[in-house]
């Protein structure tokens, strides 16, 4: 008789509500092992005992085929005593003791399998707006504890029909201890108000005829409107506010997004991933004009829920925007609607809870690769990976704007979705309950909380109200160490952290930064020539005063009122700003003089310019870098406004490189780093100047350029200067 062994086997990563356990009983049965399977706080636990060779093979298989979802950090394993037992079997989830360790799986859009199911009219499920299995649906938006379980998710509440009960036991079904498993007969039901009817047909004929229709998704609300229908667009972009920014738009497939807009290869693998983003792409029109007024760029996505794959097959493309009011974050609790009276006609919406409220997360293509512009839905709460692990449990608290939290342990980082900008109640409770609700599910206690050096920041408020020891963290050394965590990079680099705002230990603005940087420290080598900012958080929201600040630098005639301000000093700050930089040019060249969003000149500017430009102009390079010399090379060119924009462009580029060469002998390695850098032309030619002087550079892969990765930054600090 062959020589039998058992091991046990601990399996880590994202393990729970992938399918993990019956991928392993099936695969005990294919290779001819015996044992058992179960999640607990930790992750998945096997035993597995069988001849050695057949053992070997299962533990091998275990990372080697893993199932789609699953991402398999470790697998460990110690030999124990054969019992002799015949058979594997799934196990219930087990309670060991000790701290969770286990991973959140993100929400996933509906697999292939699941949508022949919703199309098939032989089909129990088909037409139902709720159909999942092990390799797709909800996941991080209904957990509410671990381990990932049924109980512990918002389907507790429905019970399992005997059909979907013995799918769900059956180890040879694709549901198989799939957690929210549902049909018509037991799962969550649409309904439609007002006026009932059927919930889809009724929200599509709405949709169609111009109403504003409030529709729940994965983790929240969006207002849906048709995305050709003029004055239904126009009329949402008055009720919400929203007065120029862009809106989402949802398409049914590929073909139609081709349609509208030019999709690259690595566009249509993004919008096709199972995080189904948006993705941000050039537009060809054939669009309602409120849907994107004045802009170049649109932002689709395709359907992830088995609901918007219903309602579109009933309508053309849909404007699929969050659910509030302009600046407060999206509603996500039926209890919460009457916050849309007002704005939204008609609901369509079911009784599914969601217990965590996720936007859509949005990337653009640059060289050939997904940038995160807002990393959310799809993305959250999967780990980023420290360069080194933790010896303590880490909170990093983030920015003002494009908030996000990040909580760390070993080597993993948990990023919070997309929480937005701390200015009202509703952000601010969203961004401690967030906190509080993945310390519970990942089982973190941070005793260090870093925190941004802005002393006004709430986020920075709530992390001096923490009894903890506390790290104060300069943010633009965050954007350089994110930046660096994300590239797992440990040297010391010539960082570039371009941005709006961010506090100066000095007492000026910062936002035109070179460091010398690491993840323990920073040296400022340079900076752009600071300019006032006249008016102070004025300037920002008026790119007027800027392009008057830096026209009276040039010794220029300027507005009297703006001059007479900027020399008394009150209310006008100095600033290295990058983003100021760029409005004042956007409003010399006529392109906006005021906003209605953040970075709304900037973004507007790059449209502008002409790709196939390739001149530039030219800024004096001493201790500091002169942006107003760009200022005044647009202000004498006489070509026309595009070839003016390219140009600009390419001299921020060119002085960028120019500085950096000067600070070569501390590193040929460059950090790209701040909300600056989402400008893809900006980027680009940057990229492309370094690299041509020789460089190596870094840029964001996990984690956003802008304010939604500082507090991955701060983590990354905090994680090896405190230990």
């Amino acid at each position: 008789m062959d020589r039998r062994v058992r091991l046990a086997v601990r399996v880590g990563g994202v393990v729970q509500g992938v399918g993990f356990r019956p991928f392993v009983h099936g695969l005990a049965l294919r290779i001819g092992v015996s044992g058992l399977v179960g999640n607990d706080v930790h992750g998945v636990f096997a035993e597995a005992e069988g001849t050695p060779d057949r053992v070997g093979a299962f533990v091998a298989a275990l990372t080697a085929e893993a199932p789609p979802l699953a991402v398999v950090e470790r697998v460990e394993t110690r030999e124990i005593h054969p019992i002799g037992d015949v058979g594997f079997v799934i196990v219930a989830s087990g309670s060991p003791g000790g701290a969770a360790d286990t991973l959140i799986s993100a929400d996933s859009a509906t697999c292939a399998d699941c949508l022949r199911e919703l199309r098939d009219p032989g089909d129990r499920r088909f037409g139902y707006p709720f159909v999942n299995c092990t390799n797709c649906g909800p996941r991080f938006t209904i957990v509410q504890g671990v381990p990932y379980d049924r109980p512990l998710t918002t389907m507790a509440a429905f019970a399992m029909c005997a059909a979907c009960k013995q799918e769900y036991e059956d180890p040879a079904d694709r549901r198989f201890h799939a957690q929210p498993v549902c049909c018509p007969a037991c799962g969550p039901a649409l309904r439609f108000e007002p006026g009932g009817g059927e919930p889809i047909a009724s929200a599509a004929e709405a949709l169609n005829r111009g109403a504003i229709v409030a529709v729940k998704g994965l983790g929240g609300y969006h207002l849906a409107v048709g995305a050709r229908h003029e004055e239904a667009a126009a009329k949402l972009r008055a009720r919400k506010h929203r007065e120029d920014k862009p809106f989402a738009v949802m398409v049914a497939e590929l073909a139609q997004a081709r349609e509208l807009a030019d999709v690259s290869e690595a566009a249509e693998e993004a919008l096709s991933s199972r995080r189904r983003p948006i993705v941000l792409l050039p537009a060809r029109g054939g669009l309602a004009e409120a849907v994107a007024p004045g802009n170049r760029r649109i932002g689709l996505m395709l359907p992830y829920t088995p609901l918007h794959h219903l309602l579109l097959e009933r309508t053309g493309p849909i404007v699929l925007t969050s659910a509030n009011v302009s600046d407060e974050p999206i509603v996500h609790r039926d209890e919460d609607l009457s916050r849309l009276k007002g704005i939204a006609d008609a609901f369509l919406t079911h009784d599914r809870p969601i217990h965590v409220r996720t936007d859509d997360s949005v990337v653009r293509i640059v060289r050939k690769r997904e940038q995160l512009q807002r990393r959310s839905r799809g993305y959250a709460p999967e780990p980023v990976t420290l360069n080194r692990a933790t010896g303590r449990h880490l909170l990093g608290c983030g920015a003002e704007l494009k908030n996000t939290f990040c909580l760390a342990k070993g080597r993993h980082a948990f990023v919070s979705h997309h929480i937005g900008d701390l200015e009202n109640y509703e952000t601010l409770k969203s961004f401690t309950e967030g906190i509080e609700h993945f310390k519970h599910l990942f089982a973190i206690d941070p005793v260090v909380v870093a925190h941004d050096l802005h002393p006004e920041y709430l986020s920075t408020k709530y992390a001096l109200e923490q009894d903890v020891d506390l790290l104060g963290v300069q943010h633009h050394h965050a954007h350089i160490a994110a930046c660096l965590a994300d590239n797992g990079e440990d040297r010391p680099v010539l960082g570039v952290a371009f941005d709006g705002t961010g506090f100066g230990p000095d007492g000026t603005v910062w936002g035109g930064e070179f460091l010398l940087a690491d993840l323990t420290s920073y040296q400022r080598l340079s900076h752009l020539r600071p300019v006032a900012m006249p008016g102070g958080v004025q300037a920002i929201r008026q790119p007027w005063r800027m392009a008057a600040s830096y026209v009276d630098e040039l010794g220029r005639p300027a507005r009297e009122d703006i001059v007479k301000l900027k020399r008394s000093g009150l209310n006008s700050p100095l600033t290295s700003s990058a983003g100021r930089l760029f409005d004042a040019a956007a409003a010399l060249l006529g392109v906006r003089d005021t906003i209605t969003y953040e970075g709304q000149a900037a973004i507007e500017l790059e449209q502008l310019a002409d790709p196939a430009e390739k001149s530039a102009y030219r800024a004096r390079i001493d201790e500091v870098v002169h942006g107003e010399d760009l200022i005044a090379a647009l202000l004498e060119d006489t070509s026309s406004r595009a070839k003016r924009a390219a140009r600009f462009h390419n001299g921020v580029a060119d002085a960028i490189a120019r500085t950096c060469d000067r600070f070569r002998e501390h590193s040929t390695t460059v950090a790209l780093s701040g909300g600056v850098f989402q400008n893809v032309l900006l980027l680009d030619r940057t990229v492309e100047t370094l690299e041509r002087a020789g460089f190596r550079v870094l840029t964001h892969r996990n984690v956003p350029t802008n304010d939604g990765g500082i507090s991955f930054g701060q983590v990354a600090v905090a994680s090896r200067t405190t230990r």
